[in-house]
């Protein structure tokens, strides 16, 4: 009689940098080291948000997307410092080569963070772990920062894994350990569980992934609508989703929180001539072109709208991209309405974007 066959499993990796933006700052000013600071808008004026706070700020309670107000007010000797995204995009280029010493199958989330399938790496190392032991350690040596690791057969799971040991961690769980470390999960700590799901949850007596594992698909799906289908795969560890290395760039955009509210629409052109230099660049950067242009606009009370428009011809020009996003801003009533934020997005790249992938460009932000 044949033995039977092993499952093979995929061995996925995802790397999520310490503190990111922080760390570069404290690396590059030895003033900071071992002090709370927090990248982002200082808590003067108005609309200050926190992009990262360091360790020693989250001691207090400091973290990302916090108003530095609130920040100041739980560590009153914080150190604010204005973000240097060159800085940080560099450090993230070079992060980024280093993951292609391994492998080509790279899904970037973000300028920190990562998604690696090493199911057949270039060096031939074979062992996920260790992969993921020379990333980090290549990563101390060459940029003087700390990263942590998930691994595992999945990407739910090997994001998961990365979060446990922060900073500086490596945690490995394995697939005969996936679905009771599932079951003991609090339901908060699952990707994808906002806070008001995660109350909404509890009030149901759903406190851990064990919980949810009792409830059948259906039962899942009457409580949290499509939702549900998803909670039920991830309580017992399954996730198909492949690490897209070529992912296809939807929007390409920039918005802008001002610390006076705008009031008149020359203000608001003035605004937005900057921000659309901005996006015309990032376009022209990843050699795209697009049909439809979008303006966000956040009012004083935090209601935000937008307002789109296709075009028959595909635009990347500064110019092009600003009539669009005066008509647009034009057709809203501001009348009693204070603007706090405003954006573009340029969109719809279509057909550009599929032949600049015949010509070798892979439709990617990153980094």
């Amino acid at each position: 009689m044949e033995p039977a066959e092993e499952k093979q499993y995929r061995k996925i990796i995802h790397i999520d940098m310490d503190a990111f933006y922080a760390s570069v700052e404290q690396r590059d000013h030895p003033e900071y080291r071992g002090k709370a600071i927090a990248v982002g808008g200082s808590p003067e004026g108005r609309g200050g948000v926190v992009a990262t706070a360091s360790y020693e700020a989250r001691k207090y309670g400091v973290h990302s997307a916090m108003p530095s107000k609130k920040a100041q007010q739980l560590c009153p000797h914080l150190i604010f410092v204005r973000p240097r995204f060159p800085a940080y995009k560099e450090v993230s280029i070079h992060i980024r080569e280093i993951f292609s010493r391994f492998t080509d199958e790279i899904q970037p989330l973000s300028l920190d963070e990562a998604y690696l399938d090493v199911t057949d790496d270039k060096l031939g190392i074979g062992s996920a772990i260790e992969i993921a032991r020379q990333i980090k350690q290549m990563i101390r040596d060459e940029l003087q920062l700390t990263a942590s690791a998930g691994v595992s057969i999945n990407k739910f799971v090997a994001k998961i894994a990365s979060d446990m040991n922060k900073p500086d961690g490596l945690t490995f769980i394995g697939p005969s350990k996936i679905e009771r470390f599932m079951e003991k999960l609090p339901v908060e700590k699952f990707h994808g569980v906002g806070k008001v799901t995660a109350e909404k949850m509890k009030m149901r007596g759903l406190h851990t992934g064990g919980d949810l594992k009792k409830l059948s698909e259906l039962e899942l799906v009457n409580l949290f609508g499509k939702s549900g289908h998803f909670f039920y795969k991830i309580v017992r560890g399954i996730d198909h989703r492949k690490v897209e290395a070529n992912q296809e760039t939807k929007s390409v955009g920039a918005e802008d929180t001002f610390p006076e509210d705008l009031v008149t629409i020359p203000e608001m052109a003035a605004e937005l001539e900057k921000i659309s230099r901005i996006v015309s660049d990032r376009v022209k950067r990843n050699q795209l072109k697009g049909r439809t242009v979008t303006v966000k606009i956040k009012f004083s009370d935090f209601k935000t709208i937008t307002r789109s428009k296709s075009y028959p011809t595909a635009v990347a020009e500064q110019e092009l991209i600003l009539t669009a996003a005066m008509a647009l801003l034009e057709s809203v009533d501001f009348t009693n309405r204070p603007v706090r934020l405003l954006g573009i997005t340029v969109s719809n790249f279509g057909e550009d974007v599929l032949q600049f992938e015949k010509n070798g460009y892979q439709g990617r932000l990153f980094p």
